[in-house]
């Protein structure tokens, strides 16, 4: 793999070939940052690796506390984990975030330790802890770049995971609340599908809160 002379605005970046963990760009790439959003790839292999996509999940009164981006569940609606972490990963659902984590956890607060317990597995506890699966603003809520290019490499290693990363879009089954499913996307990938990229940009998630501004995730060929 060659890599041109990158420029980036980026405080901390990074370029990994994940065949051989190569680094062929760095920038400040074991600075503890806030990273929002991307958090949730991390929510979803949790969920994914809990073998319960098959389940359905009656949505309780943990989304109350969900603000910012989601995709509209009620409470009462009993829909397909499945279909909740596909909210996940294209919408960026704090929703469906909340309801995986209640449901998948048992509690919300012991699925973040399921989280933690998988940077423990990964080899990055000492520079990287959760303290939520939206990825919402809190001191002690950080990684370093270096650490989600390999939460990444764990993630599309785990090919259902990788399916959910990969999706342009995706309508859920049919709901109660909600009778022709609920039409979702990833766009991230629709705007730069038509792009030239200088590659093929396979699988992504985004993020953005105030203190990290935007942020991305990305693995492509």
């Amino acid at each position: 793999i060659g890599c041109r002379a990158i420029e980036t605005s980026a405080r901390s970046a990074i370029l990994m070939d994940i065949d051989n963990n190569r680094i062929l760009y760095e920038k400040n790439i074991n600075e503890k940052r806030s990273v929002a959003s991307i958090s949730k790839i991390m929510t979803a292999v949790v969920a994914i690796e809990s073998g319960k996509l098959d389940d359905i999940i009656v949505i309780g009164d943990e989304i109350n506390s969900s603000y910012g981006s989601g995709i509209y569940i009620q409470i009462g609606e009993e829909i397909l984990l499945r279909d909740l972490v596909y909210g996940l990963m294209l919408r960026s659902g704090n929703d469906a975030a909340l309801a995986i984590a209640k449901y998948v956890g048992g509690s919300i607060e012991k699925f973040v330790d399921m989280m933690n317990e998988k940077l423990k597995a990964l080899g990055l506890a000492d520079s990287a802890h959760f303290t939520n699966c939206v990825g919402l603003y809190d001191d002690n809520h950080y990684c370093t770049v270096y650490d989600m290019a390999v939460i990444m490499k764990a993630a599309i290693q785990n090919d259902l995971c990788r399916e959910f990363l990969s999706k342009h879009t995706y309508t859920t089954a049919p709901t109660k609340e909600h009778p022709e499913g609920i039409e979702i996307s990833n766009w991230f990938l629709r705007r730069i599908e038509d792009k030239d990229t200088g590659g093929e940009v396979l699988c992504a998630k985004t993020g953005y809160v105030v203190q990290s501004k935007n942020c991305a995730v990305s693995y492509g060929t």
